[in-house]
């Protein structure tokens, strides 16, 4: 198993498959883009599974979210779901996607083995989505969830970024939208991952600034934490039920304690969190015709130095190097 000095136990997977995105969100890369990995850097299709099949047969894993970037922007994507999905334990599948692709993938992917999908969506103002992500694909992202849902890749998640002066009064709109179409939205905290290293905390809307919207229209009752678990978001049921709503509060409400999760970025390095500053190299030991069990020791030795937070709260906190499309959400 995966586990480190503070007795956490990693069995969640987040497989970067890409650095590339057909978008340019303001809050994770500049306008003209980035410097992407060069093809011979990126994992391969083969790599990516034989990686995936030692976590889940040999170090506990049990489920796999496949992140980028923009994963559906890898061409192997779909056979790598499907050769996955063969895995004994079978892993539950996921992917956290902007949308985009979806309309044209979702029955195929669901075909294949995947089980759900995540779509990020910060407006239902195309106006402010054009301005948020640079691109006009508004109305692609819709039919995109529509497609999800209807091919059976739920639940649905929706996973949004406030943003001042933009979206930031968007809270109560998104939240009764989703309950409308079934989705379960989740609004997550603007992380310091930007590209730019823009962010600042002063600058941020907060998990309590989104609470604060949403009871000026909906009663919210905290679900408990017996029920969250190691999820990373704190939902709350909204109106006596069905429906839920979850904050991501990576910032303000971290959860650290309770993380069971293992990073693997695109071009094959373990990341222990999302803000660390180190990496362990997987790709050099695959390339170096290095077993299984060299393999799982590597795996198990990065994990076991996980530091006990993120430590955005520490004053000398520095961001990643990489950013957050380099290194999976």
């Amino acid at each position: 198993m995966l586990i480190d000095t503070y007795g956490r136990v990693a069995t969640d997977l987040r497989v970067s498959l890409t650095d590339r995105c057909n978008l340019r969100c303001t809050y994770c890369m500049p306008e003209e883009g980035l410097q992407w990995l060069a093809k011979p850097d990126l994992l391969t299709d083969d790599e990516i599974v034989r990686l995936i099949r030692i976590a889940v047969t040999d170090l506990g894993i049990t489920e796999v979210r496949f992140t980028g970037g923009e994963p559906l922007l890898r061409p192997g994507l779909v056979g790598i779901v499907e050769r996955c999905a063969a895995l004994e334990p079978r892993p539950r599948m996921s992917i956290t996607t902007n949308g985009i692709g979806l309309k044209r993938t979702a029955a195929a992917l669901k075909a294949a083995g995947l089980d759900r999908v995540n779509v990020s969506l910060d407006t239902l103002r195309p106006e402010v989505f054009k301005t948020l992500t640079r691109r006009d694909r508004h109305k692609d992202v819709i039919e995109g969830m529509a497609a999800a849902r209807e091919a059976g890749l739920t639940p649905v998640k929706v996973n949004t970024v406030l943003m001042p002066g933009l979206n930031g009064d968007e809270a109560p709109d998104l939240l009764a939208w989703a309950v409308e179409h079934d989705y379960e939205l989740r609004f997550i905290e603007q992380m310091p991952l930007d590209a730019q290293h823009g962010w600042k905390r002063d600058g941020m809307i907060t998990a309590g600034d989104i609470l604060t919207s949403l009871r000026t229209r909906f009663t919210l009752t905290p679900e408990g934490d017996d029920e969250r678990g190691s999820a990373p978001a704190e939902r709350w049921v909204v109106d006596g039920g069905p429906h839920t709503v979850g904050v991501i509060a990576s910032v303000t409400r971290p959860f650290c304690g309770s993380c069971d999760r293992t990073r693997l970025t695109a071009d094959g390095q373990v990341r222990t969190c999302l803000f660390a500053r180190e990496e362990s190299d997987l790709r050099a030991a695959l390339r170096s015709d290095a077993g299984d069990e060299e393999i799982a020791r590597l795996w198990k030795l990065a994990m076991w130095g996980k530091k006990a937070g993120s430590g955005l709260d520490d004053p000398s906190f520095l961001q990643p190097d990489r950013p957050m499309s380099a290194i999976g959400g």
